[in-house]
């Protein structure tokens, strides 16, 4: 039984790659209560990120700390050494979670699993996790770790709602981690979300975020750089929505997928 918490509300830090603004963005968010801290070797702001924990006043072992191993070094090996510079990169012994960030490159399910599993057994990483897999996918990574996968992040938002695959991840006592869940700002064109913005004194974004923490299991890590969107974002964590506007999100859904790079699984 995987009885890991992620904290649902994380900081996302795709594209934020200024030292200055990275470090601060991240000081602020653990300042005003976030807990979870989500960044990737791809992102090239480990770095940044690792300072803006360093700065804050928020003890090391109250941060959920995540990150993502890119495609390229995915084999065995290349999963050992670069974890080991992201761990130097941000500045810390250990990381909370390890994600595969894609299937692609060189992800091979048992070599990348057994490196997955190797750093966890030193103590390198706490949990692992996946990114962008299908169940078809998942279910060959989950018999070929001898670790439990805690989370699957993925694309998720009323436009993509990732129904099915949220099933799978509830059967297999996993956590939905969304990441877009705002759907690139496209949130706030939704004339739905408006409206239900307006009755409860709200914005899009925080009706957005409270739809997805709606449903169980599921985190979600909305980029933000400024310290007010930051705090939006946290706030929507108290918003309650009523059954009836959950079901009218519900049916939004367009498998709209604004992420989908060439090496993308076959999402069908």
């Amino acid at each position: 039984m995987n009885d890991v918490i992620i904290p649902r509300i994380g900081l996302g830090t795709w594209q934020n790659t200024n030292p200055e603004q990275c470090a601060t963005s991240v000081k602020a968010a653990l300042e005003l209560g976030y807990r979870h801290i989500d960044t990737a070797q791809m992102y090239k702001n480990e770095e940044y990120v690792g300072n803006g924990i360093k700065q804050s006043d928020v003890p090391r072992e109250d941060i959920f700390l995540a990150t993502k191993v890119w495609i390229d070094r995915l084999d065995y090996e290349g999963i050992k050494q670069s974890t080991e510079k992201s761990l130097k990169r941000l500045q810390t012994d250990y990381i909370d979670l390890l994600y595969v960030h894609w299937p692609a490159g060189k992800y091979d399910t048992k070599e990348t699993m057994k490196g997955f599993n190797q750093l966890a057994d030193e103590g390198k990483i706490r949990h692992i996790g996946v990114s962008n897999f299908t169940p078809e996918l998942l279910e060959e990574a989950l018999e070929a770790s001898e670790e439990p996968l805690i989370a699957n992040q993925v694309e998720t938002h009323p436009l993509n709602q990732q129904t099915e695959l949220h099933k799978f991840l509830l059967e297999h006592d996993m956590t939905l981690v969304a990441y877009s869940p705002l759907a690139r700002g496209k949130v706030l064109e939704i004339p739905e979300l408006t409206e239900i913005a307006e009755k409860y004194s709200a914005s899009e974004t925080q009706v957005a975020l409270a739809w997805l923490w709606s449903h169980k299991d599921v985190a979600a890590i909305p980029k933000a750089t400024s310290k007010t969107h930051i705090k939006e974002n946290l706030e929507a964590v108290s918003l309650k929505l009523d059954s009836e506007d959950i079901e009218k999100i519900n049916s939004l859904d367009r498998n709209k997928r604004l992420v989908d790079p060439a090496f993308s699984p076959d999402w069908d």
